[in-house]
């Protein structure tokens, strides 16, 4: 779904009731529940006031949308949301997340503050982390939201050992985008011109020591590079003078400074041809209905008190997917059946209308369905009572419209009668010729549905275990790199516990790839047996359901 052209303006997603709870606002939810498509998300996070909500702007290819404000009240509350097509992915759409700034006094909850950083964390596939002036300590030590994260989500329902859990953050957490607003230093090292990704890291690079303070100058660092695999960092000058400044949403291009102009232009670029689909565990791609359910999952974790929790809400959110993945499918089987299904007719002809309706819905299915490994709602999908339910209700329809029809005289309604039984007879004549002819085209039907459920869920499998190679791989890489730059600083100690990780990574990569074949077959396997179990029976039924629907016109 183009949902971009449904949205002029971004809405609310997330907000506090009266109650200052959390939730998800039914006007956001009902537009993601439309968008079919994979959704990207990149959201933008920063003390208020540093200008976050003019790069999403950008990013919407809108000169506003997003409120900027132009005094030291916060004017974003919540999370809002802002939906387009993306320009560059075809069939993916674009969803911007502006967050309310942190840090505003005036509210004076820091946990709402830890939540909303949180829920941005969760949410995305890429954050954006907005700041003014330069990226020293004290910008590091107003990043604690950072430090805060794994008290505050889990990645696994049970505890695992520490050592696990950076990967198991990589895998999920989403690309990191530092935005350092009004930079006004040269990016030089000593005499060496430096990018400004070598200033971001440089800027992380850790002390040695164990003192008090040396933990907590650390903390900051280390947690930004142990839980983001993809590090990224843009330098923007001011975009023009104080008094120009007050009114940026009116400013047009030729008014900004150039060169912030030019580094805008290369922040949208970069986002656009590198923040990826939003992914949970297991490489599932989200949709925008998906995270519309996602996103009240976790807020409803938060208002019970809870830690939201990745795996847990992979689980909730599976369940909530895959039923309504069911419900859609055979809606869709049932209206296509409706529109095309008229009885008495031949086989092939049903056969032909009964497989085209079926592949649509299974198409449906696929688009829809998330995490379904046990595949118990493929084979609920493959469910018999549905044209039955509609060849009843045919036949309890023909019996009404007969009795119904007072306008004909009793005569005609003798003749009609017996022109109806006639016609009965000879479908009885044929009846049996015509169900050996359905039963041998229901093993052809049954075989070609099958195929084409297999060959679709093979793809999705396919499709979900390349993500998950290419997480491994890019926390694999983003180890190495920092175990190289730790041997380089010194931390021998620090080091060997990264090269532990690496080793615990691979065998579990090796482990993923050894496991992958068999975890298909298996899956084969199940939807096989389900077809083997079912469809042999389903179409013949057919015919026995069509004769007693006329023989009960006696």
């Amino acid at each position: 779904m183009a949902c971009g052209r449904l949205m002029s303006a971004p809405v609310c997603l997330i907000e506090n009731d009266e109650n200052g709870q959390l939730h998800v606002r039914k006007e956001a939810k009902d537009i993601l529940d439309g968008i079919k498509e994979p959704v990207v998300v990149v959201s933008v996070v920063g003390l208020y006031r540093t200008g976050k909500s003019y790069l999403m702007n950008r990013l919407a290819g809108q000169q506003s949308g997003f409120a900027l404000g132009s005094t030291i009240e916060s004017k974003t509350k919540g999370i809002w949301m802002w939906c387009v097509p993306h320009p560059n992915n075809k069939g993916h759409t674009l969803v911007l997340l502006d967050t309310e700034g942190l840090g505003d006094v005036e509210k004076g909850d820091e946990k709402h503050d830890t939540w909303i950083f949180c829920l941005a964390v969760l949410l995305s596939s890429t954050l954006v982390y907005n700041s003014l002036g330069v990226i020293d300590n004290t910008a590091l030590e107003k990043l604690h939201y950072v430090t805060e994260l794994t008290e505050n989500i889990r990645v696994k329902a049970k505890e695992g050992q520490h050592e696990e859990e950076s990967a198991d953050f990589m895998r999920v957490f989403p690309s990191f985008v530092w935005a350092v607003r009004d930079f006004t230093l040269e990016l030089k090292r000593g005499d060496e011109l430096i990018t400004s990704d070598e200033y971001l890291e440089g800027a992380l690079k850790p002390k040695t020591g164990c003192s008090p303070q040396t933990v907590r100058y650390n903390l900051p660092r280390n947690c930004l590079r142990q839980f983001f695999a993809v590090r990224k960092c843009f330098v923007f000058p001011r975009p023009a003078s104080t008094p120009n400044m007050r009114r940026m949403e009116q400013l047009n291009e030729e008014e900004l400074e150039s060169e912030f102009l030019e580094q805008a232009n290369t922040f949208c670029c970069y986002i656009y041809n590198n923040a990826q689909p939003k992914t949970v565990t297991g490489g599932c791609t989200i949709t925008g209905t998906a995270l519309g359910n996602l996103a009240e999952v976790y807020v409803e974790a938060i208002r019970s008190g809870k830690v939201p929790c990745l795996e847990n809400a992979v689980v909730s959110l599976a369940k909530i997917q895959n039923v309504r993945a069911v419900e859609e499918a055979l809606q869709l089987y049932m209206t296509e059946m409706f529109n095309m299904l008229q009885l008495p007719m031949h086989p092939e002809e049903l056969s032909d209308i009964h497989t085209d309706a079926e592949k649509k819905a299974i198409e449906v299915f696929i688009t829809l369905s998330f995490n379904d490994n046990d595949k118990t709602y493929h084979q609920e999908l493959m469910c018999e009572e549905v044209l039955s339910t509609y060849l009843r209700a045919k036949e309890d329809a023909g019996n009404m419209i007969l009795q119904a029809d007072q306008s004909l005289s009793k005569v005609e309604q003798e003749n009609e009668v017996q022109r109806l039984k006639n016609e009965i007879l000879e479908q009885r004549q044929k009846g049996l010729e015509e169900q050996n002819q359905l039963q041998e085209q229901a093993f052809k039907d049954m075989q070609r549905t099958h195929d084409e459920h297999v060959k679709q869920i093979f793809h999705q499998m396919e499709r979900e275990q390349e993500r998950i190679i290419r997480d491994n791989e890019r926390v694999l890489e983003a180890k190495l790199k920092e175990r190289e730059a730790l041997l380089q600083q010194g931390f021998q100690q620090e080091a060997a516990r990264m090269q532990r990780e690496i080793d615990s990574l691979k065998s579990d990569m090796n482990k993923q790839e050894t496991s992958q074949p068999s975890t298909v077959s298996k899956v084969m396997d199940g939807i096989g047996t389900a077809a083997t179990f079912l469809l042999p029976g389903f179409i013949p039924k057919l015919a026995g359901i069509g004769l007693s629907m006329f023989s009960k016109l006696f």
